[in-house]
């Protein structure tokens, strides 16, 4: 037999044994191939991540030294109306294509989605709108994602995990929580059910983007609950109490953001204008208002909810402001909003509750976004890596009774339910 004969003939025994031992043990193979995607949408999305909260934290500061800018905001929604209507149709529907595209992977999502709603959010925060960043980073990260489903020629189920894959990571590196973000990549698109084979390929995508967000040195905002009380009966029968009205404010947050919606769509039927009505009335309430504290992210008064009893009536408030501001068209997301209405919320029950200040604060920082979102696990894992596991029961309690009396219907709309919370 010749050299060239032996050595064909070695390669196909190596080729064999390669079979038969991934065909013993699939779930390395599984392992190598997610790893390398992971890695993959971890390097991009996290990168992204970093350059949007560097570019939010300027335009923040530019408008914060530069008052006058939000008297332009009509004009800054005019000009993402524009954007949308006339080259952005097909990227309309944000996060709830992208839970679409799960259900129904079809055509791969348009790239053009990352840079429209980057831009559309950074203009919304540079004028003044309320909003917050969830919305962009699962919209960037699933308009990067899919690109790699199409490079890769995934087959269905796949593609689907590699958006599950995506969400995590975009959701994980912008707040810096991997493992809610792993956990909200599972929980977000059907209420009621885990897709499990997911589990490793989401949580390796959201710790490495998490990773890389940090390696471009972008800092996170930290939180701190100071005294826990000993479980007991009564903090427990309180945290159940707290629970049921964080629950109906989330329930109202999405009711009524739909609604408005809705309104503003059958009022003014030229989209363009939705934006430009809805930055007049944002920008009137600031200047009757006189402060700048319930546009933007707000995470001073998030963090100083955490610290002292807040007003019963800034809730309201910033709850109002978002909703005018994202249901007439501007971009950005719900999420830190909904944080704010939590946090803010559950510092003013301290005044009626007789729990601590930071505690019912930090519970009502997750438990609302928990009802709106449906997705209380990961709402109660985010809460344990932002405060702390002492909190942990307290937290549980509250996102677990808000996920319930929230009703079937989140702020997403094309959520779809498996199992009734009941």
């Amino acid at each position: 037999m010749s050299n060239f004969q032996q050595k064909e003939s070695a390669t196909k025994k190596s080729q064999l044994y390669f079979k038969l031992f991934f065909k013993k043990y699939p779930a390395i193979l599984f392992i190598i191939k997610w790893s390398l995607i992971s890695s993959i949408l971890g390097i991009f999305i996290g990168s992204a991540s970093a350059g949007f909260l560097v570019s939010l934290n300027w335009v923040t500061n530019f408008r914060e030294e530069h008052l006058w800018i939000i008297a332009l905001l009509p004009l800054a929604g005019l000009l993402i109306g524009l954007a949308y209507y006339y080259s952005g149709k097909d990227i309309e529907g944000g996060n709830n294509l992208i839970i679409d595209t799960i259900h129904h992977p079809k055509e791969t999502i348009p790239f053009k989605m990352a840079p429209y709603v980057y831009l559309g959010t950074i203009i919304t925060h540079l004028f003044g709108g309320s909003a917050g960043r969830e919305g962009t980073a699962i919209q960037m990260a699933g308009a990067i994602g899919d690109q790699f489903g199409k490079l890769f020629k995934l087959n269905k189920e796949d593609r689907i995990t590699l958006l599950i894959c995506s969400i995590a990571a975009g959701f994980g590196s912008v707040f810096g929580t991997p493992l809610a973000g792993a956990i909200f990549g599972l929980e977000l698109f059907l209420i009621g059910r885990i897709r499990y084979n997911a589990i490793f390929p989401a949580f390796a995508s959201a710790i490495l983007a998490d990773l890389v967000t940090n390696i471009w040195q972008v800092d996170h905002t930290h939180y701190a609950i100071d005294f826990v009380p000993k479980l007991s009966i009564l903090p427990i029968f309180y945290s159940v109490i707290a629970g049921c009205l964080f629950g109906l404010c989330a329930a109202s947050f999405s009711k009524i953001i739909h609604f408005s919606t809705k309104l503003f769509k059958s009022k003014i039927s030229y989209p363009p204008l939705r934006p430009f009505v809805g930055g007049i009335i944002v920008a009137l309430a600031v200047l009757i208002l006189g402060t700048t504290k319930y546009i933007g992210l707000g995470i001073p008064t998030i963090q100083q909810s955490f610290h002292e009893q807040l007003p019963v009536y800034d809730f309201a408030i910033k709850m109002m402001l978002t909703i005018i501001t994202l249901s007439a068209g501007f971009k950005g997301g719900e999420v830190t909003p909904l944080f704010f209405i939590g946090a803010t919320l559950g510092s003013a029950l301290s005044l009626f509750i007789p729990l601590p200040t930071a505690l019912l604060a930090g519970m009502g920082f997750v438990a609302v976004f928990a009802g709106a979102t449906n997705t209380p696990l990961a709402c109660i894992l985010m809460a344990i890596e932002l405060f702390g596991s002492e909190c942990g029961v307290y937290v549980a309690i509250a996102c677990v009774v808000s996920y319930l009396l929230s009703g079937e219907k989140g702020i997403y709309s094309s959520q779809r339910i498996e199992e009734s919370k009941f």
